[in-house]
């Protein structure tokens, strides 16, 4: 069989594990690679090659290659977890920076247990054991969980309609994650933990230095606003995927949806309050892509005017230069995430003439002719007026350099999931906020999700350069998650996805949210019924009334 990477070609007698292929061809990095792409599928270094086929390394550079990576680490903490407090359970919660944050359930966790963890960790890496994949039935895999404490994996299990499941074995614990995994715990080498009362944080390779750490980050308000959603999750007794399953068939679901719904009303309602009692007058809002900046926007407005305010909204897109005047990527293509793709002076000196009472010409931006227009709206407002100016570089403070800091309050807003698969598998907020981009582009932006996902690369690279390093600038935090929300998506783009072809580049991309949304029983149609027209989720799916004239 002839076997292709990265342009050269080699024959081998006979099935090989894709292991001895990678150290033959790829003698130099070989230590490097986790997995290879094999028309469009992932396949384990274990995995035996039977046939020709051109393989695609993939290493720790790529998301897949993170995901193995993290997937692995995350077995050995629970091996040293089960080794030294063995009474209790591991929570996975949710990313903060390049790392993963857990608690121990039930039991703070001091800086001496962190240490001791780290220890044990390491001890079974320099074991090097092997992650031992093998078929379980679906009846021997719920027992074994259910034996285990795991009553949450056990029941999402139940809902999923296979006779069988891989599991993975290390060590003498048995686990079931949902992806492919390192061949054994000796590549694990590059990882620290750090206490954060009352858990910790798994400190990953850095994304652009893989043989080095991450820099740790507190991003204290980030955790703030997990903190108070795990907490919504826990009084509302719904945290993983199996728990909102069980809502679902026994149709409660719609009680559910109020209830978050009921949340959201009250936070922006608290969030009006504080912008008013500091007496702001320009609020910027920023947010990664699919974060609901603009129904959150509107929704802010409303409730600002229940406070006797009469608030006006600003976009910055219509302070983006001509096309011919942006700044490139690397690619050539012009770059719409920089912060030089805006007239920034023209911005301040717009916001500062209108928060001074003058009469303001506003710029309106062509998007069709990617050119600023010649129309322009005179603007004029009064003291009880504040400025809401959403966009992705609200947080940026060269943006702020010009205006008066005390008329100034910065909101973050994003879609921190906290919803996960079971206590030890997490959903991570990029997919599900990659899910409702999926939704909104091919419902009311005529953008397939092939268009889509090939974008999303692109502006993950301007969130990490352009929004998360500025995120802790801001004044207030908003969670523009609903827990329910994933199942309701689920019912529009699953068809779609599910045709994407093996051959595809982004293959791999619609294999991981299809997973997910696998695992979440459907909606009834009548359910969507009880999502209220001003809800951030109708910015997705339709059905929003903020932007309907009035009759």
């Amino acid at each position: 069989m002839i076997i292709t990477i990265n342009g050269n070609s080699m024959k081998f007698d006979g099935p090989q594990p894709l292991s001895v292929i990678i150290r033959a061809m790829l003698p130099d990095t070989c230590d490097q690679v986790f997995a290879c792409f094999v028309n469009g599928a992932v396949i384990e270094l274990k995995s035996i090659v039977d046939k020709s086929a051109e393989l695609i390394p993939i290493t720790y550079r790529d998301e897949e290659g993170k995901r193995i990576y993290e997937r692995s680490l995350r077995f050995v903490l629970l091996l040293a977890a089960r080794e030294l407090f063995p009474d209790y359970h591991v929570r996975i919660e949710h990313s903060i920076g390049q790392g993963v944050y857990l608690l121990l359930e039930g039991r703070r966790l001091y800086p001496g247990d962190v240490e001791a963890l780290e220890g044990m960790m390491r001890d079974f890496i320099k074991r090097d054991l092997p992650f031992v994949r093998t078929r379980w039935s679906r009846e021997a895999a719920i027992d074994y969980f259910l034996a285990q404490g795991d009553q949450d994996k056990a029941n999402l299990l139940s809902y999923r309609p296979y006779n069988y499941f891989d599991i993975y074995t290390c060590g003498g614990m048995s686990e079931y994650f949902y992806g492919a995994m390192l061949p054994s715990t000796g590549m694990l080498k590059t990882f620290a933990l750090r206490a954060r009362a009352p858990g910790l944080v798994l400190l990953l390779p850095d994304r652009d230095k893989p043989d080095i750490v991450s820099t740790y980050m507190s991003l204290p308000k980030n955790m703030a606003v997990f903190a108070q959603s795990n907490y919504w999750c826990r009084v509302l007794n719904c945290g993983t995927a199996s728990e909102l399953n069980d809502l679902i068939a026994h149709n409660k679901l719609r009680d559910f949806i109020r209830v978050n719904e009921a949340f959201h009303s009250k936070t922006i309602s608290e969030i009006a309050e504080d912008i008013v009692n500091r007496g702001a007058r320009a609020i910027f809002i920023a947010g990664p892509s699919a974060s609901g900046k603009t129904t959150f926007a509107n929704r802010l407005c409303l409730h600002l005017r229940v406070s006797g305010m009469n608030p006006v909204i600003v976009s910055m897109d219509d302070f983006y230069r001509n096309r011919d005047e942006l700044p490139l990527e690397a690619d050539g293509m012009p770059d719409l995430e920089a912060l030089s793709a805006l007239d920034v002076p023209y911005l301040q000196s717009c916001i500062n003439s209108l928060l001074a009472g003058r009469e303001t010409e506003m710029p309106r931006f062509d998007f069709s002719k990617h050119r600023r227009s010649d129309k322009t709206v005179k603007m004029q407002i009064g003291a009880n007026c504040p400025l809401i100016i959403e966009g992705i570089h609200g947080l940026n403070p060269a943006l702020h350099k010009t205006i008066d800091s005390q008329l100034i309050c910065r909101i973050y807003i994003s879609q921190l999931t906290t919803i996960n698969l079971d206590r030890h598998n997490r959903i991570r907020t990029t997919d599900a906020r990659l899910l409702r981009r999926i939704v909104r582009d091919y419902q009311f932006r005529a953008t397939p999700p092939l268009k889509t996902l090939e974008m999303w690369d692109s502006v993950r690279r301007g969130e990490e350069r352009w929004i998360f390093p500025y995120q802790e600038n801001a004044d207030i935090v908003f969670n523009s998650a609903l827990h329910y929300e994933l199942p309701v998506l689920k019912t529009i783009p699953f068809n779609i996805l599910s045709q994407v072809p093996q051959t595809s580049p982004y293959y791999i991309k619609c294999s991981r949210i299809l997973k997910i949304l696998n695992y979440m029983l459907p909606v009834k149609e009548d359910v969507f019924n009880e999502i209220p027209p001003l809800s951030i989720l109708r910015e997705f799916i339709g059905g929003n009334t903020l932007y309907q004239d009035d009759l």
